[in-house]
């Protein structure tokens, strides 16, 4: 490091002492963790602010932990996302080892979390979607971030996010130390049980694990797993049984506490397999908000490119609030739901569709989006059949998916004629193997009513009854006989 002396102040000459590494002026420290030292700083090159992240000392003597921070901090270098901090540069400077990335004026999520204790359920939603997409990017990239955690999503003044420590060495935990030789990187507190075992061989389900213990925490203010110590912790992880969020707070949506169930899965074959099927799930709930709420002007949420079909599908029937006029990242104006084509919906997807047949009888079939739509128009299908995506998922009414929310409402305003012969049918075939079964019998009963009221009809139909016991071919004499006992009370 090399300083120098400025002059400031009013008056007399004041020395001020400047540090700088490199090309980055060190202004002040913004905090200090396990890995190093964080520094708010000005790239004098491009006259910018940038915050400089510095390797601990202890660290900086092992040759292996220098060697894979400078390595992996320089492959954020192929992240280029709105929601992902931008990185500029990693080097060593005389000893110091350094990465100097985007600064975020804002706060981490961590720090409302501080403050508020939980979120509105729409922002929290929000910020988990945007999470979500940003995360995607990084895994098409093949890059996991496995710690994924609030501290590590940041909050611009205006309210955009942006996750932050995309590929910096974390040999230590800030909050419970990890002491085994094959550490799993990460926050125990937010970390999958897999990634405690070996974080080498983890994949993107862990990042998605993650968001989902902090959208728990969000929504909740509490964690979904607790413990005194990384072991118990662990262990508790294992065992895969935490209060349902929905338990804590009774108005999050069930739908939403089904995925977040999926998220925090035990075993990762049973998690979302990729984050666009997360942020597919989460806005067709449609309870997010467009913008932070807890923000003073925050900006309406800024959807990508990657994620924009997921949006356009569900936006119909969720009520999303897309500002037509928001830039996407690639440039130009994000069009408005209505003014995306209807043929681009994806007709490939594959449906598991559950119904009743006109028998009453219970079928599952797996079509697609076009047939569904087909069978919705031809009546065959109503608003009771129920549909999932996937063999393992849940059935939702078909209502609940935009691609088929539409159809369905059409459906029900059909003519009520149309309506009761399609529900009914079942009933009426019924109904024509009963009468079949019956005979004469009802109009017999209707004569009895007349000639005798009410009163004698009710032990008629007394008598019926034990005509049933004795047989048919005796009942009808002796039904005749008491017809004509009852005449002559009558008179």
């Amino acid at each position: 490091m090399e300083s120098a002396s400025d002059t400031g102040g009013s008056g007399a000459n004041k020395k001020k002492q400047v540090t700088t590494i490199g090309d980055f002026e060190l202004k002040k420290k913004l905090g200090k963790g396990a890995t190093g030292e964080v520094f708010l700083a000005r790239q004098i090159s491009r006259d910018r602010s940038v915050a400089v992240k510095t390797l601990s000392k202890e660290l900086a003597k092992k040759e292996d932990a220098v060697a894979r921070f400078l390595r992996e901090a320089r492959s954020m270098d192929k992240l280029n996302h709105v929601n992902i901090v931008k990185f500029y540069a990693a080097d060593s400077y005389k000893g110091i080892h350094y990465v100097a990335i985007e600064y975020v004026n804002g706060k981490s999520i961590q720090d409302w979390l501080d403050k508020l204790k939980q979120f509105s359920i729409g922002d929290a939603v929000h910020i988990a979607m945007v999470t979500a997409q940003a995360l995607k990017h990084a895994h098409d990239k093949n890059m996991v971030h496995r710690d994924v955690k609030p501290d590590n999503i940041l909050l611009t003044t205006k309210g955009v996010v942006k996750v932050a420590d995309f590929g910096l060495v974390k040999t230590l935990d800030e909050d419970v130390a990890l002491t085994q030789n094959d550490t799993g990187l990460g926050t125990p507190l937010y970390m999958a049980p897999e990634q405690a075992v070996s974080a080498k061989t983890v994949d993107q389900r862990v990042d998605i694990y993650s968001l989902g213990a902090t959208l728990y925490h969000m929504l909740t203010g509490s964690l979904p797993y607790s413990g005194q110590t990384a072991v118990e912790l662990i262990l508790a992880k294992e065992r895969g049984v935490f209060d349902a969020a929905r338990k804590l707070r009774p108005e999050i949506p069930e739908r939403l506490d089904l995925m977040i169930d999926k998220m925090l899965a035990k075993d990762p074959r049973h998690r979302y397999k990729d984050c666009s099927e997360v942020v597919r799930d989460l806005a067709s709930v449609g309870v997010h908000n467009a913008a932070i709420s807890f923000v003073d002007d925050a900006q309406p949420i800024s959807v990508g490119s990657e994620t924009l079909s997921v949006l356009r599908r569900t936006s119909p029937a969720m009520g999303v609030t897309m500002d037509s006029a928001a830039p996407t990242p690639g440039g130009g104006q994000m069009p408005s739901a209505e003014e995306v084509p209807a043929e681009l919906i994806d007709s490939s997807q594959k449906w598991y569709v559950q119904y009743r047949d006109p028998d009453g009888k219970t079928i599952v079939k797996k079509m697609g989006t076009l047939r569904v739509l087909k069978l919705l128009k031809a009546g065959k299908l109503t608003s009771k059949a129920r549909a999932k995506v996937s063999a393992t998922g849940y059935y939702l009414p078909l209502s609940e998916f935009a691609e088929f929310s539409d159809a369905v409402e059409k459906s029900a305003k059909r003519d009520p004629a149309d309506i009761r012969h399609d529900d009914l049918k079942s009933v009426y075939k019924k109904a024509r193997q009963e009468q079949k079964q019956k005979g004469n019998w009802d109009s017999v009963s209707d004569r009895v009513h007349a000639v005798v009221g009410n009163g004698v009809a009710v032990a008629c139909l007394l008598a019926v009854g034990i005509l049933l016991v004795l047989g048919f071919a005796y009942g009808r004499v002796l039904f005749d006989y008491l017809g004509q006992v009852v005449t002559e009370l009558m008179n």
